[in-house]
């Protein structure tokens, strides 16, 4: 083998050694970001769920609530009671869309801080 092709061969594992570090850097990273987030994601996951489940279902039962009401005092034609439980539904999916979309963007401004750090 000659010298030429020993210091290619030997650039070529440098430049692989490096590559792989930083690959090795970057997993170890994201693992130690996952680490620090354990227990406030667990928390904030079953948090999230309850909220967003409650966000759901106060609007839906108001609204079903105040429709059982107009049925009994002002009978019409259709039913308020269906028509004010959709109604309900649909205010509190939004809400609920809401809550999880701020959130996310929380999570990811902070992931993005986080990252430049």
């Amino acid at each position: 083998m000659n010298d030429e092709t020993k210091t290619e061969t030997e650039k070529k594992t440098k430049k692989g050694e490096a590559e792989f570090s930083q690959q090795v850097g970057e997993i170890a990273a994201r693992k130690l970001r996952a680490q620090r987030h354990v227990t406030k994601t667990v928390w904030s996951g079953l948090g999230m769920m309850g909220l967003i489940g409650w966000s759901v279902a106060i609007p839906t039962l108001l609204g079903a609530a105040m429709g059982l009401w107009l049925d009994k005092h002002y009978p019409i034609g259709h039913s308020w009671t269906l028509a004010l439980l959709t109604s309900g539904l649909a205010l509190g999916c939004f809400n609920a869309w809401h809550w999880v979309s701020k959130e996310d963007q929380e999570i990811h401004k902070y992931d993005d801080d986080n990252d430049n750090e």
